[in-house]
């Protein structure tokens, strides 16, 4: 990662009477020059207007002395927060809902407000991440400039930063807008949340193309239920919110919410399913590589490959593929650049069905799913390639929804030979509640070998000591996350190269690559 900041380097100031009248907002205070926005007093650059919230245990506006010291030129606040600044002569602008506002605010600042490049998001339950990464690989495969915004990564031309959230606060989006303009950047692959498009952090973004991976058992501790969780993702395909769709119709829902889109649409789904207007097929794979095929609806043929497993991979695939169409690029475009012939699409998904280990010894993979979904196409993937004991090591997240944990647990006895339960990322929930989740669902399929290692250090450890040559752990949960939440504090960690350390030291011989 780097230490830059993710921001334009040349646009114009804006002063703050035009931003008030763009936003019909109400002003006082001196006129100053705006160049930035910063949701967060720990992000702010000389000039920049910090946007006080009222957050679930106190107003942002609390922090407006350190805004100030960082080199905030003004405020904008709900009327609670200006109230707190009564007294204090500052620039403020006032507006009834500012996280509303937000996206308007940023696109004016920075210039993005319909005037970006063409931005190709993806919204679903799993897929996300991967499909936002294959996006982005054809479109560098096509020779495009490209910038990229995933739960592992935000990148601009090749540059990487760091990035918290699956979906980026409307300021850092439209900032993240602004430089790949100024970069000559074609497209943007940006991943969406359904706790994003709730928060309105794409507002004043129109999507090129909108496209959709699936839905399943998730986030339930924000949505209450399945109905609410689509509503939620459905937002992304209004006419406001994109020009046109791409909708996986492999499941049901896919094929509700493609019933209820009104923007231009195209489908696709397995070719044995044959619900989509375009299909796609595995052809052929291996540990590394996966070939398939994609066709569309005339019945032309796009033949490629990528180094991906499983048929839940290759639907990622296909989206990407048929968004691109969508977006306008020709198919015989696409046959050119990672058809017959050629690599294929040149894409690495960090902690997506990553490999770590070497090609001696077992197959060790990790990956970042955490619903009983995921845990279901990941494990069905590895059993296709595995012809011995397939070992799952298994955590997921405190404070979030607890129904889906025993559904967890169950998928991952009924697919994997052994279940390791251990620890992920617990944030402020006792982890040994969350584990009890887990394992009461893999303890209910008969016959199942279920052990609990709280401590994630050993529990892979433990796995590569149950397996050899011809063998297979999957590791769920960490992905390639940096950290792990502990108690509210996040602690630095890499399951990608404590799993490296722990092969070396198990005498396997791990993957090159990042640690």
């Amino acid at each position: 990662m780097t230490n830059q900041v993710l921001r334009p380097r040349h646009h114009p100031d804006r002063l703050l009477s035009e931003v008030a009248e763009h936003l019909n907002a109400e002003r006082s205070g001196s006129d100053v020059a705006v160049r930035g926005v910063a949701l967060h007093s720990g992000a702010i650059m000389p000039g920049d207007i910090f946007v006080a919230l009222q957050g679930a245990h106190r107003h942002g506006v609390e922090l407006w002395e350190p805004a100030l010291s960082a080199g905030a030129s003004a405020i904008l606040t709900d009327q609670l927060g200006a109230s707190a600044l009564m007294g204090a002569d500052l620039p403020v602008l006032i507006v009834e809902n500012p996280r509303a506002i937000l996206g308007s605010l940023s696109g004016f600042v920075y210039g993005t407000q319909g005037t970006h490049p063409p931005v190709f998001s993806v919204t679903g339950t799993n897929g996300k991440t991967s499909s936002a990464y294959l996006l982005e690989a054809i479109m560098r495969a096509l020779g495009w400039k490209t910038a990229l915004s995933t739960t592992a990564e935000r990148r601009v031309d090749g540059v990487a930063y760091d990035s918290t959230l699956t979906t980026p606060e409307a300021p850092d989006v439209h900032a993240m807008l602004a430089l790949a303009a100024e970069q000559g950047v074609g497209g943007v692959a940006i991943e969406v949340s359904a706790q994003a498009l709730s928060k309105n952090r794409l507002g004043g973004v129109m999507s090129a193309v909108a496209g959709f991976t699936n839905l399943s058992h998730d986030h339930f501790e924000d949505f209450g239920g399945m109905e609410r969780y689509l509503d939620a993702k459905a937002a992304l395909f209004e006419p406001e919110a994109a020009r046109t769709a791409v909708v996986c119709v492999d499941g049901e829902w896919g094929q509700t919410l493609a019933a209820r889109v009104q923007i231009p649409l195209a489908t696709v789904s397995s070719e044995a399913s044959a619900q989509g207007e375009w299909t796609y097929s595995v052809e052929a794979s291996s540990p590394t590589v996966t070939q398939f095929r994609i066709t569309s609806p005339a019945g032309e043929l796009l033949e490629t490959q990528a180094p991906i497993v499983g048929a839940h991979m290759v639907a990622n695939a296909a989206l990407a593929v048929v968004m691109m169409v969508q977006g306008g690029v020709a198919l015989s475009e696409l046959i050119a650049a990672i058809g017959p012939g050629t690599n294929g699409i040149p894409v690495a998904i960090p902690g997506r069905l990553e490999r770590v280990s070497g090609g001696d010894g077992p197959a060790v993979f990790l990956d970042a799913g955490r619903s009983e979904d995921a845990y279901r196409q990941t494990l069905a993937a590895v059993r296709d390639l595995t012809p011995g004991t397939v070992v799952m090591v298994c955590g997921t997240s405190g404070n979030r929804d607890a129904t889906k944990r025993p559904l967890m647990g169950a998928a991952a006895a009924e697919l994997a030979d052994v279940v390791i339960v251990t620890d992920d990322d617990s944030r402020r929930e006792d982890p040994a509640i969350i584990r009890a989740g887990l394992l009461e669902g893999a303890r209910s399929i008969p016959g199942a070998t279920v052990h609990e290692v709280p401590d994630p250090n050993s529990a892979i450890r433990f796995a590569l000591s149950l397996v050899t040559v011809g063998d297979s752990v999957v590791w769920s949960g960490p992905g390639s996350q940096t950290y792990r939440d502990v108690g509210g504090e996040k602690i630095p960690y890499s399951a990608r190269r404590e799993a490296r350390v722990a092969l070396a030291e198990a005498g396997w011989i791990p993957e090159k690559g990042t640690p």
